[in-house]
């Protein structure tokens, strides 16, 4: 169904200063300005039939692939909007940027197929857009593929070549796991740079607002086999902020190989990433098997400067997954690299029952050490890299496996088998005198082997766990060594019998 074409006053940005080629200089300073101003949320203008729509009509709402900007041009990228509607009620302004000269994209109703929906009247013309979705041909000759899609708050998705949406990045996470609400910033206003005929990366300013703070946030896109965005931000505090989230990642975890009750799942697993990977400064590699606990659980894991962190997904087996809908084994792995220097602070990961796979249930993010006040400016600066492999990762043994079950009917022991594979294990003969560093904040651990897995490659840590009477939670750490020598990162575990 179509319907008329906006008026000359349909709802535009903020103009840009004319004067002056627009950049992240000039975001930077609407941001400023805009911290000095109380926030005010923009959702008006959005009709009781739009806001009110459930998730499958909101769905059968589509942009027109004919209508993508760029497309006449045959620009190696191109953009798609998405219609505001259901869950997506912020009103989010577009721009396109040539020159350094600012053109704001009107709302047109034309730009969408609304399916099935039956509307009482037009969208207004000030209903304006939900977010942005770039294109560009990953494989010669397959025309344009769907690479990165900025929708909701201020949360963003991208991938690589062979690569299905799963996790996704946010601009900032505030007061997630305090015993409060968790504000959510959003991006209010985009700026797409048109890039040149045989360009290979797309450059896109944000512009994000919240109750404690505003930010100018640039990115520059770069699709291939492994996917890489370029994230350049400055935050300015409208108030102090408990907890400040940065480089912010929010996955699933539903059920998996280690998940020790039962689920009605014909699928073995569900999830869209299964660790949290971490590259300490001190040339330590830490791997923290994911889990959908019982109850809320946070891991705090302290350091100066990390080379990295990130939420990935291992398992790339079909036949643990099961779903030819969903291809969990073809979900991105999502690394942050911090560019500069972040100094000291933390990598949060929060772990959040969950009872259905349609909820993100696990978030990671960076804390730093230096409180988040009012009135400051603060700079962070980092590359995400989309990936399907570990290419990133160091050639000693990485943590694929973790399983945990009841040791004996009738006990509260539970055994658990690692396995570690890597080039460097591999050559590891039977025989060869590889044992396990392996340590626990509470409980006993006995009956504890390091095994060659023909089946792997590798090599599997087994033990058994008794837990103390009075503690909830218990905390394992192992890695595997030969003599003096590491020879795999470190895996960490947080189990609970509650």
């Amino acid at each position: 169904m179509a319907f008329a074409q906006p008026r000359e006053d349909a709802h535009k940005g903020e103009a840009a200063n004319p004067s002056s080629p627009f950049g992240m200089g000039e975001l930077e300073q609407r941001a400023k300005k805009l911290a000095a101003k109380p926030f005010t949320k923009d959702e008006g203008d959005l009709p009781d039939f739009l806001s009110n729509m459930d998730s499958e009509h909101y769905r059968d709402i589509h942009f027109k692939p004919e209508k993508s900007l760029w497309r006449e041009e045959r620009l190696p990228f191109q953009v798609q909007l998405f219609h505001r509607g259901y869950m997506y009620k912020d009103r989010v302004a577009v721009n396109l940027v040539s020159g350094g000269q600012v053109q704001p994209v009107p709302y047109s109703s034309d730009f969408f197929d609304f399916g099935q929906n039956l509307f009482p009247a037009a969208p207004p013309p000030t209903v304006s857009y939900a977010g942005v979705r770039f294109h560009y041909p990953l494989r010669k000759g397959d025309g344009q593929e769907d690479v990165a899609v900025f929708l909701g708050a201020s949360a963003f998705r991208a991938v690589g070549m062979g690569q299905v949406y799963g996790l996704s990045a946010r601009g900032l996470a505030i007061d997630t796991g305090l015993p409060k609400a968790e504000e959510v910033p959003v991006f209010k206003e985009f700026w797409v740079e048109k890039p040149a005929p045989n360009a290979d990366k797309l450059t896109v300013y944000a512009l994000l607002d919240s109750p404690s703070a505003t930010g100018a946030f640039r990115f520059v896109l770069r699709p291939g086999l492994a996917t890489t965005i370029d994230v350049n931000s400055r935050v300015y505090f409208r108030k102090n902020v408990d907890r400040l989230g940065v480089a912010p990642l929010t996955s699933m975890y539903f059920h998996g190989e280690n998940t020790d009750r039962f689920i009605d799942d014909f699928r073995p697993e569900v999830h869209d990433s299964d660790g949290l990977l971490m590259a300490r400064n001190s040339g330590e590699w830490t791997w923290r098997s994911l889990n959908n606990p019982r109850q809320l659980r946070i891991s705090v894991l302290k350091d100066i400067s990390p080379k990295g962190f990130g939420l990935m997904q291992r398992d790339r087996a079909f036949d643990h997954y099961q779903d030819l809908d969903a291809r969990y084994q073809q979900r991105s792995s999502l690394w942050v690299e911090p560019l500069g220097d972040w100094g000291a602070g933390s990598v949060y990961l929060i772990e959040i029952p969950s009872e259905a796979e349609k909820y993100d249930n696990i978030v990671a993010f960076w804390v730093s050490d230096q409180p988040a006040l009012k009135g400051q400016e603060r700079v962070f600066n980092y590359r995400l890299h989309y990936l399907l492999d570990s290419s990133l990762e160091p050639d000693g043994g990485r943590v694929v496996s973790t399983r945990v079950g009841l040791q004996a009917a009738g006990s509260n022991k539970r055994r658990f088998a690692v396995d570690f594979v890597g080039d460097e294990l591999k050559y590891f003969s039977d025989k060869a005198a590889v044992e396990a560093e392996l340590s626990a904040s509470s409980g006993k651990i006995s009956d504890v082997a390091v095994t060659r897995n023909s089946e792997t490659g590798g090599w599997r840590l087994s033990f058994v766990l008794e837990p103390a009477v009075d503690k909830d939670v218990v905390d394992l750490r192992a890695y595997l060594k030969s003599g003096g020598e590491v020879l795999s990162e470190t895996w960490l575990y947080q189990w609970s019998a509650k």
